[in-house]
């Protein structure tokens, strides 16, 4: 069985440094799963030293406790997997055992030491202060990924070679089979999130998922580029990761520094589902460089995430990258049209207090607290359905939807009706 560590270091990756440095240390109560951390004092003297989130984590003397509610300080939260990334990690440790992997199999301390090194964002946890080793994996084909996927998903033994070579590169967030690469084939290198087909997948998720990135972009926002590919006759999305830059020939790479809307709010778990866009508003105009950029940006992804179906829209699906006194918006990632039943829908995310309801209608009343007129918010939402319209044909063709995929979404997810109840006219949207 394996032991929970009693303590790790915290690396991190300082702006414009291709090398970690040592930023502190985590250290577990004995008896309990609470986490402390507290930064070396050689980090604290560095001229380019800066808190890994205030909120949760200033820069001070001596060990600091996690808020209240949190097992561990939210920002270091951030830098650990979530569902899938986890039932890898505990795959490895305990074997196979189909339903009965848990993702809630061990602490923290575990996850952060079995996790991978190229994680994202700029931290890192090791056993020792004076040497990095990073937990990395040997390249691995899309092929290989897909099965690998396949089989934890199915709680089924993974090859040992297979493992070996994919296993750091496949503990990451989100609740769906994705794994982190490297591509150099593009003209350019790039770190890339693959993002798999589930086997039990009842629609084109990932096509779906393709349309609605490309056509996010097509309405204006700030969305991460994406690519799709065919893998053992199943579809594979491509997300270029918005926290490496590439150092020349990309053998190293410059890391930032993200926290997700979780963290900004410092609520934990349990209590995100009370969340509302409005107070993320209030969050951007007190800690973001530029409030009037990001409101509206912010705003546009809650619209355009009701316009499409994107229901799983919660805090930990917003981020920010943080330089030790500001945050702005990461580009927009995980905009996907979901599962949906039935007519009406709900915002994984409040719009306005109390309110969840998939309505345009709320977005306009929502407007005010992003310091937009309803004119304005109006006219946002209404570029982006024309967007939607006229790209909406071109953007299903570069995925290969099918028709009958395209009959799938189109009217449920995309531009569904109740979204424009008491709003205005449905769009149009064509068939081809």
């Amino acid at each position: 069985m394996t032991s929970e560590p009693k303590s790790l270091f915290v690396w991190i990756w300082l702006p414009g440094e291709t090398e970690p440095v040592v930023a502190g240390r985590v250290v577990r109560d004995e008896g309990a799963e609470t986490i402390h951390f507290g930064y070396g004092r050689s980090y604290r003297g560095r001229s380019k030293a800066f808190a890994i989130f205030t909120p949760d984590l200033p820069l001070q003397e001596g060990l600091i406790d996690p808020p209240n509610g949190h097992v561990l300080a939210p920002s270091l939260r951030d830098a650990l997997p979530d569902r899938w990334g986890r039932r890898v990690i505990v795959n490895e440790l305990l074997g196979h055992r189909k339903d009965d992997i848990s993702e809630d199999a061990f602490g923290e301390m575990t996850f952060m030491i079995h996790s991978g090194s190229d994680r994202i964002g700029a931290l890192d946890f090791q056993e020792s202060a004076e040497t990095f080793v990073p937990r990395v994996s040997a390249e691995a084909t899309l092929e290989e990924l897909q099965s690998f996927s396949d089989l934890i998903e199915a709680g089924e033994e993974v090859p040992e070679e297979l493992g070996r070579v994919i296993l750091h590169g496949s503990s990451i967030g989100g609740a769906r089979p994705k794994a982190l690469i490297t591509d150099t084939d593009a003209g350019h290198p790039r770190k890339l999130i693959a993002k798999f087909s589930a086997a039990n997948d009842v629609f084109a998720m990932v096509k779906g998922e393709f349309v609605t990135m490309r056509l996010a972009q097509r309405a204006g926002l700030n969305a991460a580029n994406v690519d799709i590919q065919k893998v053992l006759d199943r579809d594979v999305l491509l997300v270029e990761r918005f926290d490496r830059e590439p150092v020349g020939d990309g053998t190293n790479w410059h890391r930032r520094q993200i926290v997700s809307a979780l963290t900004w709010t410092q609520e934990n778990e349990l209590a995100a589902r009370h969340i509302a866009y409005t107070e993320l508003a209030e969050i951007i105009r007190a800690r973001f460089r530029d409030p009037t950029r990001d409101l509206r940006e912010l705003f546009a992804r809650m619209s355009f995430n009701i316009l499409v179906g994107n229901t799983d829209d919660h805090a930990r699906n917003h981020a920010g990258f943080w330089d030790g006194e500001m945050l702005d918006l990461t580009p927009a990632y995980d905009i996907a049209p979901q599962k949906r039943g039935t007519a009406e829908a709900r915002q994984a995310l409040n719009i306005v207090p109390g309110q969840t309801t998939a309505q345009l209608v709320n977005a306009l009343e929502a407007g005010k607290y992003f310091h937009l007129t309803e004119a304005e918010t109006r006219g946002i939402i209404d570029q982006q359905a024309i967007a939607i319209c006229e790209n909406w044909a071109e953007v299903c063709d570069q995925a290969g939807m099918q028709e009958t995929e395209r009959a799938y979404f189109a009217g449920r997810q995309i531009l569904n009706p109740y979204a424009f109840e008491g709003y205005g006219a449905l769009p149009n949207l064509p068939a081809y």
